[in-house]
């Protein structure tokens, strides 16, 4: 008998509320999230999952959906406007209504893009995300931030749109590389800095465990990471306020990002990112000694990287200055005040900048 899946709401003011389920077996929750009035569904996955993707579909389509898989490029490479464009083109040759259901399977990539293309299709349709990574599980497939990149930057072309539920197996990260779970592990780390510090007291009481989906504490660490986002999101669906502490690191991380075109890993890059704003928060007076060198222990400790290539900075400024949560020209940066207390920096003096990349420089 497996054990009933642990259910955390997100209730956002203006949207419908949902359940992310975080367990094992929860495909069979499918069929009730998509309904009754949903004629047809379209499968996203990338090319790695396609295994995973035809059995879906053909799960759904033996339940009476009229069901088709659209395969995406894998990672990063599915979230440009001419992915988007061949999704379009096959919900349009389908007959895809607004009553019928998109379903995102995959990383937080994939995820991203699917509840882009359901935003966009017939101005928003129903969407379900099934994240099948850390990342994607802890943040990318919750919170309705939909988007794809662009050649200026990455997520600058989006839409929030909340999907109607997600579906967070864990045994989907059983056979994920080593390399990808560590990544995702930045996310759920970012999440005790910023809000729980009970995950940062988790993952050093046993950092090989926490390296691991077989590790004794991965459902709490996953639980724990889904809720601060959730509780986070339903105070602050649009990024009006609250919803920006969410970016601790990103600042800097999608500039690492965007200058290695994408070949970086997301967590690889907030991890360099949380680094550095520590760093900034340390310098501006804002953080204490202790707590900003703990960014660096713990981050190593599971293996993430804390450094970035010291001739960069000139690239990484200008890129930053089109950030999201840039306002004008100002560069606005998310820092701790404490353990558990974020804030915005804003327009800090370059001086300081410098100093905190030089932290980081390798």
């Amino acid at each position: 008998m497996t054990d009933a899946p642990t259910r955390i709401r997100v209730a956002s003011a203006g949207s419908a509320p949902y359940d992310v389920l975080v367990g094992h077996r929860l495909l069979d929750e499918l069929p009730g999230l998509i309904g009754t009035e949903a004629k047809r569904v379209a499968v996203l996955h990338p090319e790695a999952l396609a295994e995973t993707g035809e059995v879906l579909r053909q799960d759904l389509a033996a339940q009476g959906y009229e069901a088709i898989a659209i395969q995406l490029p894998n990672a990063e490479e599915s979230k440009t406007v001419e992915v988007a464009a061949y999704c379009w083109k096959a919900l349009g040759q389908t007959n895809f209504t607004r009553t019928d259901v998109i379903v995102g399977v995959g990383g937080g990539a994939t995820t991203d893009l699917a509840g882009f293309v359901a935003a966009t299709w017939l101005r928003g349709v129903r969407w379900i995300a099934v994240p099948t990574t850390v990342l994607g599980m802890v943040d990318a497939a919750v919170g309705g931030k939909t988007g794809i990149n662009t050649a200026e930057g990455k997520n600058l072309v989006g839409a929030f749109h909340p999907p109607a539920g997600v579906l967070c197996d864990l045994a989907a990260l059983e056979s994920l590389p080593v390399h990808d779970y560590v990544s995702g592990l930045a996310e759920v780390i970012k999440a005790g800095f910023i809000a729980d510090p009970a995950i940062l007291d988790l993952i050093e009481a046993d950092p090989e465990g926490a390296r691991t989906p077989q590790g004794p504490h991965t459902a709490e660490l996953i639980e724990r990471a889904i809720r601060v986002k959730a509780d986070v999101v339903s105070a602050d669906l649009k990024e009006s306020g609250l919803r920006e502490i969410l970016n601790y690191g990103h600042t800097l991380a999608h500039a690492i990002e965007k200058n290695e075109r994408y070949n970086w890993r997301h967590g690889a890059a907030v991890s360099v990112g949380m680094v550095f704003a520590a760093e900034l928060g340390r310098i501006a007076g804002r953080l204490d000694d202790a707590t900003a060198d703990r960014h660096r222990a713990i981050l190593q400790s599971v293996g993430l990287p804390v450094t970035y290539r010291g001739d960069q900075w000139p690239k990484l400024v200008e890129t930053m200055k089109v950030d999201k949560k840039s306002r004008g020209d100002r560069l606005r940066f998310i820092v701790l005040d404490g353990l558990a207390k974020p804030t915005v920096l804003e327009s800090p003096d370059p001086a300081m900048l410098l100093a905190a990349h030089a932290e980081i420089a390798a």
